[in-house]
């Protein structure tokens, strides 16, 4: 990956520290990037330049209570709700923050166009109040197929959404600053946009926990984890587990995680239509707590899907926990394991056939299967989202003065 462009960072307005709102989905939610805003709340809340971290958040049932020492929680948005940006200005008013980072994918404030389009508009909008403002966006929607990631049917839909995609884009740029983490967005920023507020930053592993020693005679467990319903389907791996029982290839699918917010009921439809096949299960929701001991029993991490939509938080932890890969060779998957040194082997996507072939080869080579997971945990953990925070707070301090 190329460096980040460093700046030289300058002392916040405050001898004090910062004070800083983090816009961001948070557990107990389940929305898209929950699990990145909270690691990334307790690494900002643990650097010296940080005075007050208040995390806002979207609003849930349940009561959060998983803080970093120190940090203060505010439902400061609701899911869908076409009120956002005007919520999220109050709140930020009422919490006198310096300075606003926003932890945002362009779904994270509705799974409706105008409710994610609105949300998008609250950081131009708190610049334009007078408040320093920085998006980290992790994604963008010219590097998105929208018919393969499910959010367009046909060719003229496709170009009205690309269109207002890009109009929903300028606006993000209105912000202060821009931070993405693939260098493909910062040429697409800058060379289609002539954005000149943009900074480019790595996704950063979340941490780097212990090696873990795989039982060498267990049943291979092939897990895939995620979101599940839209460019996310997983019937390519029910239908490859089929294929490689019939080789007499024993293993079992593990299906972690949700349906999609755009694809409500799908995965039960999936445990229907495969009620017959075996050694598959499917865990639900996946609490942070738990995912240690989910990657940890896994032989092998699988990518079924269809389009990319930036880069993955999955491919990520799996590389921290020493997992070797399968997935497709598309978009910024591609990207991110060229860029950041991640080792996979490949399938066509969509082709459960291919996967099978994929599958069959990568676990008849035990020692190819160390050496990938050797890689995968060396890409993973040589960037910390403990480093990364580094760079956002430098940022911060930055338009502060």
């Amino acid at each position: 990956m190329q460096a980040p462009e460093r700046t030289k960072p300058v002392p916040a307005s405050s001898p004090e520290g910062l004070r800083i709102a983090l816009v961001t989905a948070y557990p107990p939610s389940k929305t898209t990037l929950n699990e990145y805003g909270y690691h990334l709340a307790r690494h900002l809340a643990a650097k010296p330049e940080v005075r007050e971290l208040i995390i806002m958040h979207d609003e849930v049932e349940e009561t959060v209570t998983d803080l970093p020492e120190g940090v203060t929680a505010v439902p400061a948005w609701r899911y869908g709700s076409l009120l956002n940006p005007l919520r999220i200005i109050k709140a930020v008013r009422a919490c006198r923050a310096d300075v606003v980072l926003v932890n945002a994918h362009f779904t994270s404030f509705g799974a409706g166009k105008v409710a994610a389009a609105l949300g998008l508009m609250a950081p131009a909008l708190l610049r334009a109040s007078g408040v320093p403002t920085v998006v980290l966006l992790h994604n963008l929607v010219d590097a998105v197929d929208l018919e393969e990631a499910g959010f367009s049917s046909n060719r003229v839909l496709t170009r009205i959404l690309s269109f207002f995609g890009g109009l929903v884009t300028r606006i993000v740029l209105g912000a202060d600053k821009v931070c993405v983490t693939i260098p493909q967005y910062v040429d697409v920023l800058r060379n289609k946009y002539g954005a000149r507020n943009v900074y480019l930053a790595p996704h950063g592993t979340f941490e780097e926990p212990d090696p873990v020693e795989r039982e060498p005679d267990a049943t291979p467990s092939l897990l895939a984890f995620g979101k599940w319903g839209t460019y996310k389907r997983v019937e390519v791996l029910l239908d490859a587990h089929a294929i490689l029982r019939s080789q007499g290839v024993d293993v079992e699918v593990v299906i972690a995680g949700t349906d999609s917010h755009n694809a409500v009921g799908y995965l039960e439809g999936v445990k229907e239509n495969y009620r017959d096949l075996p050694a598959v299960s499917f865990t639900g929701y996946v609490a942070e707590e738990d995912v240690p001991d989910m990657f940890g029993s896994a032989t092998v991490a699988v990518f079924p899907y269809t389009s990319t939509t930036g880069s993955s938080g999955v491919l990520h932890q799996a590389g921290a926990y020493g997992c070797p890969v399968v997935l497709p060779d598309i978009g910024d998957l591609a990207e991110v394991v060229r860029d950041e040194g991640f080792d996979a082997v490949t399938f066509d996507a969509g082709d459960a056939g291919d996967l099978a072939r994929a599958l069959r080869e990568l676990l008849s080579d035990p020692d190819g299967m160390a050496a990938m997971g050797a890689a995968n945990r060396a890409a993973a953990c040589g960037i910390p989202l403990a480093d990364v925070a580094d760079w956002h707070v430098a940022h911060l301090r930055e338009i502060c003065d």
